[in-house]
C-alpha cells in the first residue's frame, strides 16, 4: 500500500483584497478545489498549519517590522512595497501561510517530500515586504530547520521568474543555508541580490532551452553542496501566459522542470520541501490549474518512488 502524499493547506490562506487586485488571492482556495476535482486529494494527507511563533518569525524578521505588521501600524511606503491592503485578515493569512511551509519541512523531513498549497514570499526582506511578500517563509523555514536541529545544511532551490531576493539578503550570512536563484534577468526586482548562486535568463526562454540549464546546473549543485534539507520554490510565473513573467514555458514545461527537481532530491534520498511560489493570471481557475502542475508533478515522482522501494 502506497501512503499518502503529504499535503499542507488552510482555509486561512485567503485573505480580501480589492476586486481586480493585481495579485490573485483566491488562487490558493481554488487550487485545492482543483487537487479535489483531478483526484490528487484522494491519493493525499492533509495536515493544517497553524501560525508561526513569533520566535520562528524573528529569527528573519526585525521585531520592529514584525510589530508594525501585526498591529497595523506600518507606514504608508510600507504598503506601497508591498502592494496589499492591511487588515487582520492578511496578518492571519500571512503568519499562517509560513506556518505551512514550517509544517511542510517537518513533512518533509519525516515522510521525503511534502508540498505547501502556499508559500514562496520570497522578496520579504528582514524589515520590509516587497512585491506582494510581507514574511519570508523560504528564509524562516530555513533558519527554523537550522536552529531547531532538524537540518544541518539547507538548500533554496527558487524557480520563480523573479529573482529571491529578500531570500537572499535574509540568508546571506547563514554558512549552513545555500540560496540558488533561476529567474528572469531583466524582471522584477530592478535591484538584484547575490545569491549563492544566479542563474539569470533572457526573456522569452522557451521549454527546452530552460530545462537544459536546469539539467546541467542542478545535480551539480547537489553534489556540491550536499544538503539535508531542500525548500522548493516552484513558481509558475515562467509560464508564457503569465501577466508578470517574460519567459515563454508551457503547462508540460512546467511539469516536467518540477518532476526534474523533485525526482533529483529524493533520488539522493534529500527531503524536499515544496511551495507554490508566484502566478498572476486574470483566470484564477487556469491559474490554480498551473499551480497544480506542482503537485501533480509530486504525487507522479512519489508514487514511483513507492512503488520501487515496496
Amino acid at each position: 500500500m502506497i501512503p499518502r502524499l503529504p499535503l499542507i493547506h488552510s482555509e486561512h490562506y485567503d485573505a480580501p483584497v480589492p476586486s481586480g487586485h493585481r495579485f490573485p488571492m483566491p488562487k490558493f482556495l481554488i487550487l485545492r478545489e482543483t487537487l479535489d476535482s483531478l483526484g490528487i486529494s484522494q491519493h493525499a494527507q492533509y495536515h493544517r498549519p497553524e501560525a508561526a511563533s513569533l520566535k520562528h518569525l524573528l529569527l528573519v524578521h526585525t521585531p520592529d517590522y514584525l510589530d508594525a505588521f501585526i498591529n497595523g501600524t506600518l507606514t504608508d511606503d510600507h504598503l506601497r512595497r508591498i502592494g496589499l491592503p492591511w487588515s487582520p485578515h492578511l496578518v492571519r493569512r500571512t503568519i499562517t501561510a509560513v506556518g505551512g511551509t514550517i509544517l511542510t519541512v517537518q513533512q518533509a523531513l519525516t515522510h521525503g517530500l511534502a508540498c505547501n498549497t502556499a508559500g514562496g514570499t520570497h522578496h520579504a526582506f528582514p524589515d520590509h515586504g516587497s512585491g506582494f511578500c510581507i514574511l519570508n517563509d523560504l528564509a524562516v523555514a530555513a533558519r527554523t530547520a537550522l536552529t531547531e536541529g532538524w537540518a544541518a545544511r539547507v538548500l533554496i532551490i527558487d524557480l520563480d521568474v523573479h529573482q529571491g531576493d529578500g531570500t537572499a539578503f535574509a540568508l546571506a550570512d547563514e554558512p549552513h543555508a545555500v540560496t540558488f536563484s533561476m529567474h528572469c534577468r531583466s524582471n522584477f526586482p530592478l535591484r538584484k541580490q547575490a545569491s549563492d548562486l544566479d542563474l539569470p535568463l533572457d526573456d522569452h526562454l522557451d521549454d527546452a532551452a530552460y530545462l537544459d540549464l536546469l539539467e546541467q546546473t542542478l545535480p551539480d549543485l547537489l553534489e556540491r553542496t550536499q544538503p539535508d534539507l531542500v525548500l522548493y520554490d516552484a513558481g509558475v510565473d515562467v509560464h508564457a501566459d503569465d501577466r508578470l513573467g517574460r519567459l515563454n514555458l508551457t503547462d508540460h514545461g512546467i511539469l516536467t522542470r518540477d518532476k526534474f527537481v523533485l525526482n533529483s532530491c529524493l533520488n539522493l534520498d534529500i527531503p524536499i520541501a515544496a511551495v507554490i511560489g508566484g502566478g498572476y493570471d486574470h483566470d484564477h481557475h487556469k491559474l490554480a490549474e498551473r499551480h497544480s502542475l506542482l503537485h501533480q508533478a509530486a504525487l507522479h515522482i512519489w508514487q514511483s518512488h513507492h512503488a520501487t522501494t515496496s
